[in-house]
Formats: C-alpha cells, sequence, structure tokens
C-alpha cells in the first residue's frame, strides 16, 4: 500500500529538499535518496532577509543569522542571477573576500558595495571581464590603497574612479586617458 510517487511529492514539498528519489524494492525495503539545498546568499527584498540557494530559491524556514558569512544579494531579481554573480566573484576570491553586498540595477547588471565603503559598479555584459580587471588593478597597481570610493568599469573602454578627497590615484599604463 506504500506509494513511492506520493511519498516522493511530501518530501521534495520539504524546503531544504531539491529532490527525491523514493523506490519500493520488493520485499520489503524503500529507498530513499534525498538531494539537499545548499545556501548560497542572503537576499534582501523591501528589508527582509531570506536565504537562497542557488538556482535562487527560497529556502523557506532557514534563518538568515546562521548564515551571515552568505554573500548578500539586493534586489527583486537578483535570486535568479545569484549563480552567475557568486560564479563571477569566486574568479578572483582574494576581491571576493572585500564584497560586502551585491545590488542589482534596472534588472540588467550589478553594483558591488565592498569594505572600505567602496562603491564598484560592473557593466551589463562582460562582467566577468571588469571584475577580473579590477582585481588585476587591486592587486598589482594596489587601487584600493587610494582613498577610492566608487570604480565604475561600466564603459568598456575606461574606468572612472572617484576618491573620497577628490585626488586621483596614478592609474595603471593600460588605463592610459584622460583625467576628468
Amino acid at each position: 500500500s506504500f506509494d513511492p510517487h506520493a511519498a516522493r511529492e511530501r518530501l521534495e514539498a520539504l524546503p531544504w529538499v531539491r529532490s527525491a528519489t523514493v523506490e519500493r524494492r520488493l520485499p520489503g525495503t524503500v529507498y530513499v535518496n534525498l538531494a539537499e539545498r545548499q545556501p548560497m546568499a542572503l537576499w534582501q527584498l523591501e528589508g527582509r532577509l531570506q536565504v537562497i540557494d542557488s538556482e535562487g530559491t527560497v529556502i523557506a524556514g532557514a534563518r538568515p543569522d546562521r548564515f551571515a558569512t552568505l554573500t548578500l544579494v539586493v534586489g527583486e531579481d537578483a535570486p535568479e542571477h545569484v549563480s552567475s554573480l557568486i560564479r563571477m566573484l569566486a574568479g578572483e576570491p582574494e576581491l571576493a573576500r572585500q564584497v560586502v553586498a551585491a545590488v542589482r540595477v534596472g534588472g540588467r547588471r550589478w553594483n558591488l558595495k565592498l569594505k572600505g565603503d567602496i562603491e564598484v559598479k560592473l557593466p551589463e555584459l562582460a562582467a566577468e571581464t571588469a571584475w577580473a580587471r579590477l582585481a588585476r588593478l587591486v592587486r598589482d597597481d594596489k587601487l584600493f590603497e587610494h582613498d577610492v570610493a566608487l570604480v565604475d568599469l561600466r564603459l568598456p573602454d575606461r574606468m572612472v574612479v572617484r576618491t573620497t578627497r577628490g585626488e586621483l590615484p596614478a592609474l595603471p599604463s593600460e588605463t592610459e586617458g584622460r583625467s576628468t
């Protein structure tokens, strides 16, 4: 009288279960295999924090305070894009450790908030390339040692840097251009 399909549906209705397999193995064994949801980020929308997995699914009942080390993402469509964001950040782990929050802008791109109150505006297209470029500038040219408040990477042929004191840092030769 055991219904494996009904059991699978009940298991998959649990918040932490991503998928389940339930099989009857005669004469008297039930085999259950569960795939658990893995917390990927904290999602903030309208002042409310929720834990989401790599697919952007809210893990109901998960307490955000237990996952305070996860990246905070903000914005209505942030969960749908969190997987690609986390993958991009992981490409430069040293710089990724400085990310405090990622804000989805206009359903198209990300603004990152970094430690030290630095804002980074990533482009809509080729964000990975811009992120790698920023990491190279931080690592090789010590960009963040200059009271930087904002780095705008939205334009592919230039970078805009704003400092807290209004002084421009010496830019590396790869980004030759005019100071404005």
